[in-house]
């Protein structure tokens, strides 16, 4: 991979200056690589990683990986289903896979029963999926390759009267 997409996917807040003194480039060639890499879908965008475990938040979401066993459509493969099943707003990734199963699916919903809605009426009923297996995740530890630090949990045990 180019040194500039290596360094980028690492810490997308890389100035164009910072990484032309890292790879021996001028600023501005810099610059216009990226712009290339951006105007030809090579960068999608820019994201920031967060470590939800730490936000104070009520209502996170909860994400389930759903294994889905599909038969192919004639003439399009796995892409036509995949591509309908990857426009539903629930779905935020979608990767076709060997093994056991198809398609492997990551669902967000604000709670488990939402994502179970989403399967039991969306996603299992479509035509030509065969099954679903749904794993919901309970802890992360590394997401895209950074650790997800722990919060610190309060030790003392909790007494009641």
């Amino acid at each position: 991979m180019n040194e500039i997409l290596e360094i980028l996917e690492k810490d997308a807040r890389t100035t164009p200056e910072e990484i032309a003194r890292m790879t021996g480039s001028s600023a501005q060639a810099v610059k216009k690589t990226i712009k290339k890499f951006e105007k030809d879908g090579i960068i999608l965008k820019y994201k920031t990683v967060i470590n939800k475990e730490f936000v104070k938040d009520e209502g996170s979401d909860v994400r389930a990986l759903i294994e889905v066993k599909i038969t192919p459509k004639k003439d399009v493969g796995f892409n036509y289903l995949a591509e309908r099943i990857y426009q539903f707003p629930e779905v935020s990734a979608c990767y076709l896979m060997s093994g056991t199963y198809d398609l492997l699916v990551v669902v967000e919903g604000k709670n488990i029963h939402t994502v179970s809605n989403f399967v039991s009426s969306k996603l299992a009923p479509m035509e030509n999926v065969r099954g679903t297996v749904t794993h919901f995740i309970l802890k992360k530890y590394k997401e895209d390759g950074d650790i997800l630090r722990q919060a610190k949990r309060d030790k003392r045990e909790a007494i009641s009267l």
